[in-house]
């Protein structure tokens, strides 16, 4: 087990396997030592996570629902390592999109879901800069989508 799953383990989270695109692109694309992974969408456990954050999810859902789209990046970079996510080296860049209605301001406290989640895998190298925003529907009707650039070895 890599060290990322361990500490993912020791917050109580399994990787799951990779979500599969739901239209024309590839779920991550590398180029030299980069790895550029397609929007994933609130998936947890318990399937699609829908919704409005401000309007029928609390702020608090569209935590959980932007840590679910970390767990599923990270499933994604483990596909993009062949297994090896010790091959990681860091988190360089998250986008976070909320679907939320235009009164709704509190973008960053939402993503923040999927930045703490990458610093609970991934130690100070899942720090990393990142955009917030919000938007008036996203795929599928889901809470929050996330995308991200990470480097591997």
């Amino acid at each position: 087990m890599s060290l990322i799953e361990n500490n993912l383990s020791e917050y109580g989270v399994k990787l799951p396997e990779p979500v599969a695109p739901v239209a024309n692109y590839v779920p991550f694309v590398i180029t030299g030592n980069l790895v550029m992974i397609s929007g994933q969408v609130s998936i947890g456990p318990e399937g699609l996570i829908t919704g409005k954050v401000g309007g029928d999810l609390s702020i608090e859902d569209g935590i959980k629902a932007a840590e679910a789209c970390a767990v599923n990046l990270l499933a994604q970079l483990k596909a993009a390592c062949d297994g090896e996510l010790d091959r990681a080296v860091r988190c360089i860049r998250l986008g976070g999109f909320v679907n939320c209605g235009p009164a709704f301001n509190d973008h960053p406290k939402v993503i923040n879901g999927a930045s703490d989640l990458m610093v609970t895998a991934m130690g100070s190298a899942g720090r990393h800069a990142r955009a917030a925003v919000g938007s008036p529907s996203l795929p599928l009707g889901a809470a929050v989508e996330v995308d991200g650039i990470f480097e591997i070895a």
